[in-house]
């Protein structure tokens, strides 16, 4: 019995150095805090629903890449068809336009499209007079064709020969019609309807205006959009952290492949200088990886679909990392590099991102012991705690979560009040679980190392009796947190009062602020206005006060996996 009373005594001994002896911060951030901070979204990787206006000058703007479209003949009253989605002749014979009827443009030119069926196949004519088939599995010139259009909706579609396709008889396309077509009701003539355009991103943007305008406006872009005087108004606010989203093509600066556009690197050199000179931290996010790990705009899709999983483009990704790593490392003002954002869950398997995060890691890990590793939970139908199990690496890793009372069906009919209530009902019990998930994602203290840090685990379970050792393992659980990496000030309400804005900002705050590592608003400007951090400030619908910034009086640094709050999406729209 006295042995066992020692034993309780030596533990109980143990944690309270443990608990006496550590900070309750992050490290790197000063006066015992966690990471308060703004996304510097639309700046060095491109959203047009940011802003818009960036993208009103491109000529056929309704036609950029990634634009799904649909033909109908106007003579046969039929619509063009591939065939099983590809890999077959071109039919027009279809009474309505479906999956097997959309075509993705890739933009050539402003009036010269290459068309990608759902299957992934381009469809091409061999020579004038030939059957167009959609079966060329990559894109060359014999796959692009000039689109001709009026102002009615009408379009000729011409091969690079110089030959009209035109719906035949038989309800097959061939490239031979005679002469040059007018707009009446002819074989040549089609209805073209655009389907979806929803990609407006830094492909988009470039091969859009083409290299020469595209630099122009974005040089204009990225030098007024953001700037020193917003880390001071940041500051001023009580910000102490940028998360700032960069394309991979930033490695390759100032002469990226085509068609991005070179200098992000020198306006995140500025970011970091400013940043230093206002006591900001840096976060590096990794927005947009080669092949695209989403298929969205943000990630800098051609055309909506994703390669990223691909041998090349995760050993790109990787170069990247290593070179932002390397450049940023020992700069006063990182606080972590985010190694990819938002990878879907529904074409990104954990067998092939877990070990991608473990080579970003180590690679992170050559240049600096101590920035913080992030890794951005799965978008889409993923397990919260997947990346809890992965055992990504031993020091400073943060698991970046996104949410948002948007984006889904659910929220589309709730109050005002049931959206408040939806973050204190579910939203804080799953921060509250993240924060105490168990298993290999140990964080104790700020002066202990990861095999001290195991050696105690070991030693709890030698102890595994009474009542002490299951509060030191419930304390070692409540040590382990996440950041909240991503949350806005928004909702489906369209008639919400200034008031139930700031009670649901409120509301957010109270809940995200228990987040072990902090959280980010997406973003720090946006044309619509509840996005644009700066304007809820300016007008007071979001409001900061004094228990926002404070720590409890215990507390830990983290030496394990850290989860993040940042956007919460499951559409990814950031």
């Amino acid at each position: 019995m006295e042995l066992v009373f020692s034993k309780w005594v030596f533990a109980f001994s143990l944690f309270c150095w443990l608990f006496f002896s550590v900070a309750f911060s992050v490290e790197g951030l000063d006066e015992d805090s966690k990471v308060r901070g703004v996304n510097l979204g639309g700046w060095l990787v491109l959203e047009g629903w940011i802003k818009p206006s960036l993208f009103e000058g491109i000529p056929n703007a309704d036609m950029l890449d990634g634009t799904q479209v649909s033909f109908k003949s106007v003579k046969l009253q039929k619509y063009v068809c591939a065939e099983n989605g590809g890999g077959m002749d071109i039919s027009v014979n279809r009474d309505s336009a479906s999956s097997w009827e959309t075509f993705t443009l890739w933009r050539v030119t402003e009036s010269e499209f290459q068309f990608r069926t759902t299957q992934g196949q381009f469809l091409t004519s061999y020579g004038n007079g030939g059957t167009v088939s959609a079966t060329a599995k990559s894109a060359s010139s014999t796959e692009a064709f000039q689109v001709e259009r009026n102002n009615n909706g009408r379009v000729h579609i011409k091969t690079k020969g110089g030959a009209y396709l035109q719906a035949t008889i038989d309800n097959r396309l061939t490239a031979d019609y005679p002469g040059n077509p007018g707009w009446d009701d002819n074989a040549a003539t089609f209805e073209m309807s655009i389907v979806a355009n929803n990609l407006h991103g830094d492909y988009q943007f470039a091969n859009g205006y083409g290299y020469s305008k595209a630099k122009e406006v974005l040089e204009t872009h990225r030098r007024t959009f953001i700037n020193a005087t917003d880390f001071e108004f940041l500051h001023r606010n009580g910000m102490n952290t940028v998360r700032i989203p960069v394309g991979w093509w930033i490695a390759y600066d100032p002469n990226p492949p085509a068609p991005f556009i070179g200098g992000t690197l020198e306006a995140l050199d500025n970011a970091f200088s400013w940043a230093q000179a206002y006591k900001i931290k840096c976060i590096i996010d990794l927005h947009a990886a080669p092949g695209s790990q989403n298929g969205m705009e943000h990630s800098a899709s051609r055309d909506g679909t994703i390669g990223w999983t691909a041998a090349e483009s995760i050993s790109q990704t990787l170069h990247a990392i290593n070179f932002l790593a390397s450049r940023y490392a020992n700069h006063p003002a990182l606080l972590g590099i985010e190694l990819l954002n938002e990878p879907s869950a529904a074409s990104v398997p954990l067998d092939i991102l877990v070990p991608f995060y473990k080579q970003g890691y180590e690679i992170v890990r050559k240049h600096s012991s101590s920035a913080y590793v992030i890794v951005c939970q799965r978008i889409g139908n993923a397990d919260p705690i997947e990346l809890y199990k992965a055992d990504i690496g031993s020091h400073n890793v943060v698991v970046d979560l996104h949410y948002y009372n948007l984006f889904d069906p659910y929220f589309v009919t709730l109050s005002p009040i049931d959206n408040i209530q939806f973050i204190y009902k579910s939203r804080e019990p799953q921060v509250q679980a993240l924060n105490a998930a168990d298993g290999p994602l140990v964080f104790i203290g700020n002066s202990i190392n990861f095999d001290n840090v195991l050696r105690f685990r070991e030693l709890l379970c030698v102890l595994s009796v009474g009542v002490l050792p299951c509060f030191l393992m419930w304390f070692i659980r409540f040590c382990s947190g996440f950041d909240s990496g991503e949350w806005v000030n928004e909702w489906n309400v369209t008639n919400g009062t200034q008031s139930e804005y700031q009670d649901f900002g409120k509301a957010q705050l109270e809940v995200y602020n228990a987040a072990s590592f902090g959280w980010t608003y997406w973003t720090l400007k946006n044309d619509r206005e509840h996005w644009d951090f700066e304007w809820n400030i300016r007008n007071n619908y979001l409001q900061f006060k004094e228990e926002h910034f404070q720590q409890p009086n215990m507390a830990f640094t983290r030496i394990g996996m850290v989860p993040s709050v940042s956007n919460i999406m499951t559409d990814g729209i950031a």
